[in-house]
């Protein structure tokens, strides 16, 4: 494998939209529009970082960061997701490639803080972990999670940008 990260181009868009549908068909917990939410926050021009993953040209994995508001004013906190990876290349290391670039962006631009909703065991490893005081209505507690590149930690509740509501 000879993994290659970038920013997305606009000849990316259909191969992102592709494998975001792709990555999460079978995933018990997905709304199944997360693909929609992509190309709404792209639409929206909410897509501050927007990588993608390459394997000898072809696009096999993608993760987005757009902007979320939280109710206490923190100012510069993004929302990670959605994160995709072609299922045949699951488990090789394309995700973590994608995090790690993915909150190096995130340093670089100066933010203060990133959220997300997944697993906790996985995300864990890159230092994400439930806030007590950080929350996003109607979701597990567990399972969102949070990471302050620059204290202090953010505290209430967490607003997500409309196109998290997109379904076509």
């Amino acid at each position: 494998m000879t993994l290659r990260l970038r920013a997305e181009s606009p000849g990316d868009h259909a191969a992102i939209h592709a494998l975001t549908e792709a990555a999460f068909r079978e995933a018990p917990h997905s709304s199944h529009t997360e693909q929609f939410i992509v190309d709404a926050l792209r639409s929206r021009g909410e897509l501050r970082v927007s990588l993608v993953a390459e394997n000898d040209g072809v696009v096999i994995g993608h993760v987005a960061l757009s902007p979320v508001t939280i109710s206490d004013g923190s100012p510069a906190w993004f929302g990670l997701g959605p994160i995709s990876v072609q299922p045949a290349w699951q488990g090789q290391g394309v995700g973590t490639a994608l995090m790690q670039a993915a909150l190096d962006a995130l340093r670089q631009q100066g933010a203060r803080g990133c959220v997300l909703l997944g697993e906790p065991g996985y995300y864990g490893r890159f230092g994400f972990r439930a806030e007590p005081g950080l929350l996003l209505p109607g979701v597990p507690a567990e399972y969102f999670q949070a990471l302050c590149l620059h204290p202090p930690m953010a505290q209430g509740e967490v607003q997500y940008s409309p196109a998290f509501e997109a379904t076509a």
